[in-house]
Order: structure tokens, then sequence, then C-alpha cells
């Protein structure tokens, strides 16, 4: 039915829809009703904007005075929510008022960014035919159109409602669309801009520059290669390396013909694999042993041996090797019938072993689900760059996704979002994402697929497609215990370490949200069970605002069912770990992030339960927060879990006067000009065990750049793929060049430097995606790579390269790196899959870069981020289009256009120079 953007259902239909008390007061069908979007200016006033949301009734019957309700969500809420002291709500409610419509929190909670839009006494009907545009005053500011508003749906006088679809419109070239402050000098992505930036020049790489992450030491002879006939190749290994055997064994028969047999008698001279063990194994000469570390021989004569200090070590050599091979390899593993029967490797011996023992990722999973599949893709492509933390977020405000066996309602209530104004079954849905295309969130009429949802497009997820506000997103989704388990002994296979993430006390409202579920559920027949695990103090008028908007989402440190549930979810955590006897039982993070800091004493202050309990009576919220996490710690430690946190609970959220003992901070908020740049460091110098997961240069569900067709927030700028790559951990301040708005950083006199012994305490870095974004695995594939490339590379790496033109140089061999070998290899990855859980699939929908471009003395000049991609130039509006091969004279003053090829021929975003 959403083949098309606008359709018209004919009256028959329409009137088939409505019951005989309706049908005096007919209203367009929602297919009828076309949305669109568009900013228009960002210079009103200070933290708001205006936009405009054009109504087109494609019906027969008007859009009545009375009788609807919009409902919609957007990361940039209404300025109208404001409250009266705020004079950015009174001036947007008047405003509001005076198009005769009223704006306004459209769940009963009036918590998080859920809204509702309806007509008010004097409003002009939008008669069939007629267009109106509505003028929204909405707070902060909008760069991406996947900032606008989202998940549309009107409902007719209370009935169900029904899902109507937006378009989104905005105007790169408009200043007053994309300039967000007075002092934003940030520039939009143009094609001459990519160009400036685009200046390396193709290089011929040796091996060691075309392997990611870069090994340590890598000799090879000239001239001199190993054709290994994988008919004849057979493995080696100790009873201690059976799994890495088992997985190399797996990686080689999913590209070259051959079984691959481990320890069978036969040894076939040149074509065998040999794996062994040598816990003195060391790679830099120091004589010290090293961890995780390996050496990789390759000769003609004898064949390939893998030597590692440990089995991680072997494991990471199989990752270099499974890198050697030829993209050809792969590629005709993918297109061909028949497998390669051999593959050709250059004599090589390559010594190698990590930087940094903590090399990270992070994932959400909360704001949108994602598959047990498409975390099986991930932790198979973060071991292929040898990543081995891998942090999973599985509670937070806007969804629980983990069972916890003896709290059903966790997943029952808290992994379901839609259309619940007052939240008895399940949360509002949060950035338009409910039950996706399903059936079940109280939402009729969403679009059947993300087609129909794209207005009719197949989507290539090489930006922003408008799918992504007509509900594209899982809102619904758990694992089950047994998924879990499978998600552990995934990672252990991979030398993966999995670290659950609990967001507490903020980043709760899942979970409060299901507890009272859960309360309402029993409070009439055992009022004891019912209060078992309640988190908060029903009476509690303390007032906050959070980040994401939400007025009701700490729990409450003074019940004792508090620490009861927190103590049953860690409980039935470590059940599942041990029930993974290769699971190793590592850290568990409980959270502590952004509790705002509006006041001295809001988080709980309003409470009377916290006055009734002598352990919180008359403390600060400071003195309450450092109550609550010494106890959540003692809770998580108990259970043979050692604490993980944010770097808020030590920088900011407790009073500073408590020693949490030992903890691990991760440290995320260095946004330049926020004051906190310095915050890991400080505390590294003091002896805390950090990880740095600076938001500037590790965030990757931050924006590619500036343009309103990339992916993602830009709350801390704009991160991509060179950002990550030039992350200097022991001296961000390198880093600093300019602000989110394009401002030249300058010193801060409190900015602590890393000492030495600070750089012993930082154990390593992890690269963060956040989930809001995060709506398809193509979306999830396009934000990480590749510029988890990067951050492989800096947490891997043992020599840093120098800063300034040193480093440039590096970046400039990595963009060839990234263009002749890793991104080829990733058009035709396939998944490591041991034991048959996957369903096959190839590729990676990496980013492929735009062009950059310019037109000199009449002649056409391309050229592109990523140096050996294919780019091509059409002259006739897209209809044909031409490899570039060099400058083109062109002989017309129409508009060029370009894009990225693939290897695999996928394409960029198609670029415009005029």
């Amino acid at each position: 039915m959403f083949a098309k953007k606008h359709t018209i259902t004919t009256t028959l239909s329409s009137l088939a829809l409505l019951t005989a008390s309706q049908f005096s007061i007919a209203q367009p069908h929602p297919d009828n009703l076309a949305l669109s979007w568009q900013v228009i200016d960002h210079g009103i006033g200070e933290n708001i904007f205006l936009g405009s949301l054009t109504i087109t009734n494609n019906g027969l019957e008007p859009l009545g005075e009375s009788g609807w309700s919009l409902f919609f969500s957007s990361v940039r809420p209404p300025a109208s929510v404001l409250p009266d002291s705020d004079p950015n709500g009174q001036y947007a409610r008047q405003h509001i008022a005076a198009q005769k419509l009223s704006l306004e929190n459209a769940d009963a909670a009036k918590s998080g960014d859920y809204f509702v839009l309806k007509p008010i006494a004097g409003f002009t009907p939008i008669q069939p035919g007629e267009s109106r545009e509505i003028e929204i005053i909405a707070q902060y500011w909008q760069m991406l159109k996947n900032d606008s508003p989202s998940g549309f749906h009107i409902s007719y006088n209370g009935q169900t409602p029904q899902a109507v679809l937006v378009d989104v419109f905005m105007d790169p070239s408009d200043p007053k669309q994309t300039t967000q402050a007075t002092n934003d000098v940030m520039p939009v992505q143009t094609t001459a801009l990519r160009y400036a930036e685009n200046n390396a020049s193709i290089l011929s790489l040796p091996l060691k520059n075309q392997l990611v992450p870069q090994p340590h030491s890598v000799v090879t002879i000239d001239n001199e290669f190993l054709t290994l006939m994988s008919q004849l190749t057979t493995i080696s290994a100790p009873a201690s390396l059976n799994k890495e055997a088992a997985f190399l064994q797996t990686a080689l028969s999913d590209i070259l013909s051959g079984t691959f047999a481990v320890n069978t008698t036969t040894q076939n001279g040149p074509n065998h694999i040999k794996l062994q063990l040598d816990p003195h194994l060391d790679t830099n000469q120091d004589n010290q042993a090293d961890k995780s570390a390996y050496k990789l021989e390759i000769d003609p004569f004898t064949g390939i041996t893998i030597t590692g200090s440990d089995e991680q070590g072997v494991f990471y050599a199989i990752q270099t090797l499974r890198q050697m091979i030829p993209t050809s390899v792969y590629k005709n593993a993918k297109n061909s019938s028949t497998l390669s029967d051999n593959t050709i490797l250059p004599a090589t011996t390559i010594l190698d072993a990590p930087r940094f023992e903590y090399r990270g990722m992070m994932l959400d999973v909360s704001r949108n689900f994602q598959s047990k599949e498409t975390v099986f893709k991930l932790l198979d492509l973060m071991a292929f760059y040898k990543l081995n933390k891998f942090e999973i977020n599985v509670a937070n405000d806007e969804g629980w996704r983990l069972e916890i066996p003896g709290i059903p309602e966790l997943t029952e209530f808290g992994a379901k979002r839609g259309y619940d104004l007052n939240e008895t079954s399940m949360l509002h849905t949060f950035m338009g994402a409910a039950n996706e295309f399903a059936q079940g969130d109280g939402i009729d009429n969403k679009p059947s697929d993300k087609t129909a949802a794209n207005l009719g497009t197949p989507p290539s997820f090489q930006g922003f497609e408008i799918a992504q506000q007509n509900y594209l997103g899982k809102g619904w989704g758990f694992y089950t215990v047994e998924d879990f388990k499978e998600i552990l002994q995934y990672a252990a296979d991979r030398h993966i370490d999995v670290i659950i993430e609990y967001d507490f006390p903020a980043h709760a409202r899942a979970a409060i949200k299901a507890m009272e579920y859960r309360y309402n559920k029993y409070k009439n027949t055992d009022p004891i069970e019912a209060s078992k695990y309640r988190l908060i103090d029903p009476l509690d008028q303390s007032q906050y605002y959070t980040p994401q908007f939400y007025t009701d989402n700490f729990i409450n440190p003074s019940l004792e069912s508090t620490f009861t549930f927190l103590n049953h979810v860690i409980e039935q955590t470590r059940a599942i770990y041990d029930a993974v006897p290769d699971a190793t039982i590592t850290r568990l993070h409980g959270g502590g992030d952004e509790l705002p800091h509006l006041g001295p004493n809001e988080w709980w202050a309003q409470s009377p339960a916290i006055q009734q309990n002598p352990a919180t009576a008359g403390k600060t919220d400071a003195e309450i927060f450092d109550y609550f996490f010494l106890r959540w710690k003692q809770i998580i430690n108990q259970h043979g879990f050692d604490m993980a946190s944010w770097g808020d609970v030590l920088s900011h959220n407790g009073t500073g006067n408590v020693d949490y003992g030992d903890i691990y901070p991760v440290f995320w908020n260095n946004v330049w000009g926020w004051g906190n740049e310095h915050q890991a460091y400080k505390f590294a110098n003091q002896g805390k065990k950090v990880v740095l997961a600076h938001a500037t240069n590790l965030y990757l569900d931050l924006a590619y750049n500036k343009h309103p067709d990339e992916i993602g927030y830009h709350w801390a700028g704009y991160t991509d793929t060179k950002k990550t790559f030039e992350y200097r951990p022991f001296n961000i301040y390198a880093n600093a060049v300019k602000d989110k708005l394009g401002n030249p950083v300058p010193w801060d006199p409190k900015w602590v430097l890393l000492s030495e012994t600070g750089k012993q305490n930082v154990q390593g870095i992890q690269a963060q995606l956040f989930g809001e974004n995060q709506k398809s695995p193509e979306i999830l594939d396009y934000m990480t790579f590749p510029k988890l490339l990067g951050a492989a590379e800096r947490a891997w790496v043992q020599d840093m390269p120098a800063e300034g033109l040193a480093i440039e140089q590096a970046w400039h061999t990595f963009t060839n790196t990234l263009g002749q070998h890793a991104l080829p290899l990733l058009d035709y990855y396939q998944v490591v899959d041991i034991n048959a859980q996957m369903p096959k699939q190839f590729g990676v929908n990496y980013r492929i870069p735009l062009p950059g471009a310019t037109i000199d003395n009449g002649q056409l000049i391309v050229n592109t981020r990523f140096v050996g991609m294919q780019t091509q130039y059409s002259l006739d509006n897209g209809m044909t289009w031409h490899d570039y091969t060099g400058p083109v004279t062109l002989t017309t003053s129409a508009a060029v256009q370009l894009r990225t090829v693939s290897d695999s021929g996928k394409v960029s975003r198609v670029a415009t120079l005029n």
C-alpha cells in the first residue's frame, strides 16, 4: 500500500473503515495524508530552531477542526513542552496556539521523546487537495535528517492510531538550515571540500601496510612464494589448540576447496599448517615474553608455522593469515560455484603483539535491538581486527534486552515499545521505533517492509534513508538465556570477553516501568510479592530532566527492594556465565552516567522514602549516590565480577570523598570545551585502571561529517575514520584541533598531562556504538566500518606515529590500505561459522566515501578518500556512468554527478559538482 508516496484511497474503501457512529465525522484515510518535515531557521533564538511540518490532504474528506491527534517521536523536542519558567517554552506555546494547535507530551508520564499535535478551537480544516504548513519551534538544533520527527501515527476520536508516512527535506547549501549557532563555522561537506581533504596519492604498499592492524615486524623474501594447494593442505595442532585449529579449518574451507583435515597422519610438505605454543615468545626483543603474541612463518618448502605465546596469539596469527589470502580468492568464493584450489602467499616472517591488553567495542542494543545473528557477525569482525572486549548495553531507558529468570516482567514488558500512553503493557514508543513493521504495538497501517517505509525505493543504506523515520528499527526484542549463552560461547571461541552493562541508578526507565507493571500485576493478590522488586517511591516528587528528556528514570536507593532487584539480576547473570565454561567471568559494567546537574538536590530530595531511611535521610544527592554505588559495587563483586563504570562515577556524580576500591572506569566525556577533557588522565595518574572511550574520536555513532544525509548524532562533533586512526591515547590534547562547531580549541590550564605511571594504568581503548540510530543491521555496518579499523590500529599497533608530519603520512598510507586491500576484502567477507549458527551471507555494508572533485581549466579532476577505489562520473544526470581514469575535458556546462564504486559494485551516494 506504500509503494507510492501519495495514494488516493477511494471513498468506498475509506468509508468501509468507519463505524456508523463515525460516519458523520469522516476524516481522511491515513494513506491519503502526506507529511513532510523541513528545517527552516536556526537563527530564531538560543537553543531553539524553527521547523515546519506540512500536511497534504490527498483524500476526499477534510482533516477536521477537531477529533484527531497526530503522534510522533522527536529527538529535538518541541519547545512547547518546556516549563513556564523557560521563555522559549512560552514563546513556542504562543506560536503553536496562534496556528490553532497544541503540541504536548503524548504519554501520561510526560517523559521522553513522544509528542502529540492536536487541533484546538478555531482550527480550520485541511481541505482535500490542500497542503498546510505548520511551523514548530523545536529545542536545540537539527543538522542531520535523522534528527527529524519520526514514527507518525494519527488517531481519530481516540481510536487505534494508524501510521502516516513522512518525508524530510534539508538544503545543505542553506546556512539557516545547517548553521547551529552564530559561532558554528563547521563547513557542510561538499564535493570541493572533499577534493581538498583527499590529498593522498596512490602507493604501492608492502605487506606490512596491507594488513589491519599493522603488525609489529614483517620480513618478506623477495620473489619467493608458497603455493598452498588446498586439496592437499592439512593442519596440525596440540589438544590445547583444538578450537583454533577448528576455526582455521572452517575459515579456509569457506573460500578454498578441500577439507583441511586436522591432525591426520598425512603431512604434505609445504601444504601443511602447523599450530604451536611457545610461552616464552618475545616479539620485540625486550627479553620479556609477550601476551597474545604470535610468530607467523610462511616458507615455500615447509609450509606455514604459527607460534603463539598463548592461545590468543595463535588465533591472532590466523586472522593475519586470513588477511594475507588475496581478495580474488574471497571474491571467487562469493561469485563462483567452484572454490579456488590454491592460494599464493609471500614467503614471510611476522612477529606481532598488541599495544593494549584491552581492545574493546561497546554495542547498545537497548535503544534499538539487534538480533543474535547480527551480534555474531559483529563479534566475528571484531576478532578479525584483533579486538578482545565486547561490552553490550542490554538495559537502558528504552528497553531491557536480556531474560532474567524469576523476573519475567523485565522482558514481558520492558522489551516492548508502542502506543501505550499509560504504559500499562509496554513502554511508549521511542525514536519512532516500536515493533518495526510487525503487529502488536498498538499502531495499525504500518508499512509492510523497509522498501515501503522508504516510500517505495529500496534503501541502499549508504547514508540517510527516509525509512529511518517511518518505523524502521526494532523497539521489540530480547535475548533468551539460551541466546545469551550462545553469544558468550561465540565470543569465547574468538577470544573475546563479554562485558554486560546494566546502567544504574539513572538510565533505568525500562526496569522501573517493568517493575511497576509487576507491582500492578500482584498488588491486589500478593502485596509482598508486588513490592519485592519495586524500584521507585511512588510519592517521590523530585524533579529532574535528563539529556534524553526523561523525568522518571532514576531508581530509588532508599528502598531495600532496589537492592533485592539488583542482587537477583546479577545472581542470574552469573548463572548464565557459569553455564558457559569457556566464558570469562570478567567485568560487569554498572553504569553511573548522565545524572543531570541542574541543582544541588534534585535527584531524590523530594522522596519520603529517602527521608524515612536512616541510611539516606538528610543526605545530599552526591552522598546518596555514593551510598548507592558502594552497595551496587558490593553486589557485583560478591557474584564474582569486577565492576566497570562510566567515568562520571569518579569525576562528578559522587562527593569525591569515598573510596570505591577497585573500580574500572570507562571515560567518555572529553568534548572540547565542556571541562572534562582531562578526567581520564587525572584518575589514571592517581592509580585507577582506566579505559579510554573518548567521544570525539571513538564514538562510532557520531556522524561521519556535517551533511544532512549522513547518519548519526553530532553532540560531540563528527567522527570519521581519520578521527579514529589519529586518536592519541596518551595525548588526547593533540587531537584537540577544532571543537564540534569548527573553532580552534585553546589550551585549558586545568588540563592534566598523563604521567608515566598514568600510562601504565591505561588498560586500553573502547570504540562505542550507541543505538539510537542503529535501526537496521546495514546501518550498524555503515556506522561501524571503516571507523572501527582506525580504532583497531590504535588499540593494537605498538608504535604510534609521531605528531605532525609522521601521523599525516601514516594516514595517507592507511587510506591506501583501506582502498586497495581492507575494504575490497570486506566486500566478500564471510563470517567464520564454526557451528553452523548463521545463514550464509557475504560482505559488510561499510560506508563508501563520496568522491571529491574540481574543475580546472575545463577539466574534471576526481579523487577519493580511500585511494585505489574506483570512481565514476555522469554528464547526463545519472543516465550513463563512466569510469574515471584521469582528467576529463568537459564540453558542457551541465552539472557533473560523481560516485565511488566498491570492488563488488556497490556505490556511494551521488555527489554533484556544478
